[in-house]
């Protein structure tokens, strides 16, 4: 926080706002109680109750002044916060003027008069959630499971109570007066201080501290023990990866807050045979040529136990990536097991990479005459060569020689150029 002035002038060694040396000027710590018409000793009980007096007496709905609201607001914010109101109290408003705020809207004075959240959060705080990934094969998500799984979490110590030792024998932490952050100031020029704010490492931000010999044995004044739990995870059939299993406030304890949720988020895994899409299923089975041709026939084991004979009709052709289906052989619907999706299965032909002549024959006899190209004599005859995909566009030019050139120019086309000629 930077501010004009220099509110540590006798520490430092000069003053920021007045004369090098020069006293103090007087800072004004009493405008905020009179604005709320309390004394500076007031309780917080107090200083709520005037607030509440003034706030629902001036208003702007009732026909109050909107800037003497705002001012009733902005002593308010300051008072009713400790950390604020000691900050006040030895610099006034320049010590609180970057925590000051916007102070409270007209709606939130009603909200928190008449059981809304106010200033602070509605209902107790509630502690971090535990999310776990849960890695499920497809079988588990196709027939459901239930496992066992083990957590390990904070609970509340039951030999102190939460304590962390002897009743009354946690104190207000003397390093941070119990606020559980400690502020520090450090001049970084003339007239200029920055503020620096840290939790406490002597309470670790808890504002309160218990002497050695009182700690509790069993948590050793930390409130909390370890503690193993174990979890019934039930897997129903149709689940879905990312899909979220909760455990309400099974999470770690601490004194005074609500344990948050365990959360295992579905993950999953990998199958060999079957790919997932929704409800569908699908997997891919390889045809050799004959069984292309010829029709094939045979079985898949389902993830349920179950075999399935498929088979192709009399005399039907199987094309390479043809794509058929199998209704109600798919993933079962969450929350009704007994409606299922759709088997999809892609077919690929694996044909063989050469032939001998007399199955060339044997074939030409069955299946229909080739076309035969008509010749005039004048052709170029060439030479097709095997080629990866990906140098389609990766021509001679782009690797700098020209589809013509000359062997006398050094044959910059290589040997995968294609060989032609004259008939």
């Amino acid at each position: 926080m930077f501010f004009g002035g220099d509110p540590f002038g006798e520490h430092f060694g000069g003053g920021g706002g007045g004369s090098r040396g020069g006293p103090r000027q007087p800072v004004d710590t009493d405008e905020f109680y009179t604005t709320l018409g309390v004394a500076k000793d007031a309780d917080d009980n107090t200083i709520k109750k005037a607030y509440r007096k003034l706030a629902l007496k001036n208003h702007p709905d009732k026909g109050g002044d909107p800037d003497k609201f705002k001012d009733i607001n902005m002593a308010y914010d300051v008072l009713s916060d400790p950390q604020k109101r000691k900050m006040y109290d030895q610099y006034g408003k320049d010590g609180v003027n970057e925590e000051g705020g916007p102070g409270h809207s007209p709606d939130d004075i009603f909200s928190m008069f008449f059981g809304g959240g106010g200033r602070q959060p509605s209902g107790p705080r509630r502690s971090d959630d535990l999310v776990h990934p849960l890695k499920v094969s497809l079988e588990d998500l196709y027939n459901g499971k239930t496992c066992r799984l083990a957590i390990n979490r904070d609970k509340v110590c039951a030999a102190c109570e939460g304590r962390g030792g002897k009743a009354g024998a946690e104190k207000a932490c003397a390093s941070c007066n119990g606020h559980g952050v400690q502020i520090q100031y450090r001049q970084i020029g003339p007239g200029m201080v920055q503020k620096l704010q840290a939790t406490c490492p002597d309470c670790n931000g808890e504002g309160k501290t218990i002497n050695a010999r009182d700690k509790c044995r069993e948590c050793q004044g930390k409130k909390v023990v370890k503690e193993r739990k174990v979890l019934e995870v039930n897997i129903t059939p149709g689940m879905k990866s990312g899909q979220k299993l909760t455990f309400h406030e099974e999470a770690d304890e601490a004194p005074g807050v609500l344990p948050g949720n365990v959360v295992f988020v579905v993950q999953e895994k990998p199958h060999e045979t079957f790919q997932r899409k929704g409800a569908d299923l699908i997997m891919e089975k390889k045809l050799t040529l004959s069984e292309s041709l010829c029709g094939f026939d045979f079985v898949v084991q389902h993830m349920d136990g179950r075999v399935l004979r498929l088979h192709s009709a009399p005399g039907k052709v199987t094309k390479h990536e043809h794509l058929q289906v199998i209704a109600h052989e798919g993933m079962p619907h969450a929350g009704n097991p007994y409606v299922k999706g759709r088997l999809f299965v892609l077919f690929k032909v694996a044909f063989p990479d050469t032939l001998d002549e007399a199955a060339v024959k044997r074939m030409a006899g069955v299946l229909p005459p080739r076309p035969v190209a008509t010749l005039s004599g004048e052709e170029e005859e060439c030479t097709l060569e095997d080629i990866d995909p990906s140098q389609f566009g990766q021509n001679d030019a782009v690797r700098g020689g020209g589809a013509y050139d000359s062997d006398e120019e050094g044959g910059r086309g290589g040997n995968n150029r294609v060989q032609c000629q004259n008939m």
